[in-house]
């Protein structure tokens, strides 16, 4: 297939240079400034030298990435809230031209969910969006295999900088700040890491589980999920726990009409308690028990492969 990519960080690199291994083309690539676009296919080592070199992935204007020829937009802008934009803008200018739309951007998702379906019904274009939970663990389309009215409670780690720095304050007895210094010298934690820190990150993505659970019968916004982040967890509470064979993990959770995410306090030895960067998902279903999910939650080329798998999965429906 032909692929538009709009966003040119790590996710949006990692596809464009991984497009050819899948068997698709990149007809158009777009950073906040610039696009580079050719019908016959954008040269990836090329486009992101240039990127790395001027700043800027191209000569023409973005928004020429959304006029290009393409069968698939795929969006991988920053996640904003509120109106989701400029992300939500791309995903309806391409559903309106019945072009397919595959997202790694949570914002339109958690945020505006309902008018996106709508867009959705009305274009003959389809919308999926795996890679915007779990990297690329495979959790939305497992809920969709089991069928979401099966699936009764979902729970997990969902945010690999939080789970780092609990890991390491856990493990070496350090203190928060100490822990936040070495996650961003490492790159596991941005230079701002008040998304992932302050939970925001994993209640979007506990927000658009509960979206797809409720398959369009209630739709659920950042606003309704109830947030507590890690930030200002002293390190006397993992050292108590540690004491009761116990550990505390960012947890996420979805149940009927609760999305929360907090500190938990949970079992050593439990698959709650991964470590480093890894994420857990557990789906609770009403014939198949618990079943765990683990795997590599970010990264470009982790996010890039859910991204190709929900391409294959166009047509599908």
């Amino acid at each position: 297939m032909k692929l538009a990519v709009v966003g040119a960080g790590a996710v949006g690199s990692s596809v464009v240079e991984l497009a050819g291994e899948y068997g698709h083309t990149v007809t158009a690539l777009a950073d906040s400034r610039s696009a580079a676009v050719d019908a016959d296919g954008i040269d990836p080592a090329a486009v992101l030298e240039h990127k790395r070199t001027e700043g800027v992935v191209g000569a023409e204007d973005k928004t020429a990435a959304l006029e290009a020829e393409y069968d698939v937009l795929v969006e991988v802008t920053p996640t904003t809230l509120g109106d989701a934009e400029p992300g939500f803008g791309h995903v309806q200018t391409a559903l309106e031209r019945d072009r397919n739309v595959v997202l790694a951007n949570k914002g339109p998702v958690a945020e505006r969910y309902g008018e996106l379906q709508d867009l959705a019904a009305a274009s003959d274009g389809e919308i999926r969006f795996e890679a915007t939970v779990g990297g690329a663990i495979p959790i939305l389309s497992t809920i969709t295999d089991f069928d979401a009215k099966h699936i009764t409670a979902v729970r997990g780690v969902l945010n690999g900088t939080a789970n780092f720095i609990l890991s390491r304050m856990a493990a070496e007895g350090l203190g928060y700040e100490h822990v936040l210094a070495e996650a961003q010298d490492l790159g596991v934690a941005e230079a701002d890491p008040s998304f992932d820190v302050e939970g925001t990150d994993a209640a979007l993505k506990c927000v658009i589980i509960a979206n797809v659970l409720a398959e369009g019968e209630r739709e659920y916004t950042l606003d309704d999920a109830t947030v507590e982040g890690i930030h200002e967890l002293p390190a006397s509470a993992l050292e108590l726990a540690k004491a009761d064979d116990r550990t505390i993990r960012l947890i996420g959770e979805v149940s009927s009409e609760t999305v929360r995410v907090s500190p938990r306090l949970v079992p050593a030895d439990s698959a709650l308690a991964v470590t480093g960067t890894r994420n857990i998902v557990q789906l609770e279903t009403t014939h198949a028990g618990r079943l765990n999910i683990s795997g590599r939650g970010a990264g470009g080329p982790e996010t890039a492969s859910a991204i190709f798998a929900d391409i294959g999965r166009l047509g599908s429906r």
